[in-house]
């Protein structure tokens, strides 16, 4: 019944264009305080938006779900051939990630066919606070990470994960002046990553891609290097896949 009223609510406001909440009830059997609060919560979540005083309309959230195909098949069509010249081209592990629920995932990896050696991210779930993939997105969805809820809970991988929330606030700070995040030996020792969104807002913020490697090879100087040209390669995969970026705040040179 719930969900029943939610989507009724949904069709009314998607037929008309913009609905008040009166105008929700008097094409439904919804009481007023009934209507008013579903409405509130489809807001909360992105799938009504407030477009003026007391008038609602679809949200962004619903609309990016409906009007592109977003799935992984879909997204991979285009990314993966990119993806493949840049392994080749580096001679490194090159991955897309993106956002499913509260997590960042790896969902696809390409790997260089010369024979040179490297390192495989594997796929899956990442932490948000110990991955170049996952703090590339979070850094851009403030909303993802509530910072002040989560200190003395993040979780050490190695020696060198940043455990303390000034310090992992900081580094996203650093990402969003950037453009790209890394990951050096955070999550496993010996291993390095480097990986920037496709985009700093809209559904570009919620994947990056990126590549991984052993410290001997990403070194500070290759890292600072590959870093602006992963970024550059995020923002042409985001153009070609029709997304707007908003401002560039990437570097590329």
């Amino acid at each position: 019944m719930h969900l029943e009223r939610l989507t009724c609510i949904l069709e009314i406001v998607g037929q008309k264009g913009e609905a008040t909440v009166a105008e929700i009830c008097a094409h439904s059997d919804l009481p007023k305080p009934s209507a008013y609060r579903l409405v509130q919560d489809l807001v909360a979540v992105g799938l009504l938006d407030p477009v003026a005083r007391g008038r609602f309309t679809i949200g962004a959230r619903l609309k990016q779900i409906t009007h592109t195909d977003q799935s992984d098949r879909a997204l991979l069509a285009l990314i993966a051939p990119t993806l493949k010249h840049a392994a080749a081209e580096f001679g490194a592990a090159f991955f897309l990630s993106r956002l499913r629920g509260k997590s960042v995932e790896i969902i696809h990896v390409e790997t260089p066919e010369t024979g040179v050696s490297y390192l495989h991210p594997g796929l899956g779930k990442r932490p948000l606070h110990a991955c170049s993939c996952s703090k590339a997105v979070a850094a851009f969805s403030p909303h993802l990470f509530p910072t002040a809820e989560l200190e003395g809970r993040l979780r050490a991988y190695t020696e060198f994960t940043l455990t303390r929330v000034a310090d992992l606030e900081a580094e996203f700070a650093t990402i969003r002046a950037r453009g790209f995040a890394e990951c050096v030996e955070e999550i496993e020792r010996g291993m390095c990553s480097v990986a920037a969104p496709l985009a700093p807002n809209g559904p570009g913020a919620t994947m990056s891609i990126g590549a991984t490697g052993s410290v001997r090879v990403f070194t500070p100087v290759f890292r600072q290097k590959l870093g602006p040209q992963i970024s550059k390669v995020a923002c042409e995969m985001s153009a070609r896949l029709g997304w707007s970026v908003g401002q560039d705040i990437r570097k590329t040179s």
